[in-house]
């Protein structure tokens, strides 16, 4: 077994749906879905953003893809056209959570 970053065995985006993030996590290839279905939970995601996240987190299986999809609610400091932040839309989210290390 090998510890590593979801970046080896997915692709990911995100953006935002008002103050909330969508993120697509795709696995690279179909035995990796397996890995993501068992080990990336809304839970783990939840933590994962535990600074910016300060809503629910749902995530969505889509087996046909090979991809889940979580929505991460008041994340986005009040969304796109409000927030100060300087990642207002949430595109950069993807990208952290490719940092999550699972093990396969």
């Amino acid at each position: 077994m090998a510890r590593v970053q979801l970046r080896e065995i997915a692709h990911a985006r995100s953006g935002d749906k008002g103050d909330a993030s969508n993120i697509g996590l795709i696995a690279l290839k179909p035995e990796h879905y397996a890995v993501l279905v068992s080990q990336v939970t809304a839970e783990r995601v939840k933590h994962h953003f535990r600074e910016l996240c300060h809503g629910e987190v749902t995530r969505y299986e889509l087996p046909n893809l090979h991809a889940l999809n979580f929505l991460l609610q008041k994340t986005l400091d009040g969304g796109g056209t409000v927030s100060l932040r300087t990642d207002a839309q949430g595109k950069t989210l993807s990208a952290a959570l490719l940092r999550m290390e699972v093990d396969i």
